[in-house]
């Protein structure tokens, strides 16, 4: 099995799951999200023509806000059986690039059919980006993994809502006002 066919496998499963703790979330693969806006030109000090640029996502994981419009919230990048440093290194930057045109996405990455083996050093080293990482033994996923991969998905989802409330409420007087910040750094065997 190829990691777009392990993809395919998942993701319905990925959004049932979501849909009893939020109904407007939706799970798509293969989608391009844009990580830069090139202007080309501008008529006064108003850009005319844009041009964006787009990665292709994995797994996204976005809410659906009415009929027409939708917000990226999660992506997730998958690998199966291994991960090279250069992975490492090429999908913290994605995650980077990605969180500069949507600063409140969370970021993440999925190794399937990883047998006895833990999640890499290397991600731990070159992984900076990545907000969460999980590995799981098989391309199915036990119980266990999946209860984690939701659990984490659904935190999230938390924090990207509370990311974007902070970034663009930041001058209304009837924001949330917060005066500390902690990301703690939590582990599972």
């Amino acid at each position: 099995m190829n990691e777009r066919e392990w993809v395919k496998t998942i993701i319905k499963d990925i959004e049932e799951s979501l849909k009893s703790f939020n109904p407007n979330l939706r799970v798509t693969d293969g989608l391009r999200l844009p990580y830069a806006s090139e202007i080309l030109n501008y008529v006064g000090n108003e850009p005319e023509q844009h041009n964006f640029i787009g990665y292709e996502t994995d797994i996204l994981i976005f809410e659906q806000l009415d009929d027409k419009r939708w917000k990226p919230r999660i992506i997730v990048e998958t690998k199966i059986n291994s991960v090279t440093t250069h992975d490492a290194i090429t999908y913290s930057q994605k995650a980077q690039t990605h969180k500069n045109v949507h600063p409140y996405l969370r970021y993440g990455i999925l190794i399937g059919n990883r047998k006895d083996y833990p999640l890499p050093g290397r991600l731990f080293r070159h992984g900076q980006h990545f907000d969460f990482m999980l590995s799981w033994k098989s391309f199915e996923g036990v119980k266990s993994e999946w209860d984690i991969l939701i659990e984490i998905l659904k935190s999230e989802y938390e924090a990207s809502l509370t990311l974007d409330e902070i970034i663009f409420n930041s001058r209304s007087r009837d924001r949330q006002k917060f005066t500390s910040l902690h990301r703690p750094l939590k582990l599972k065997k």
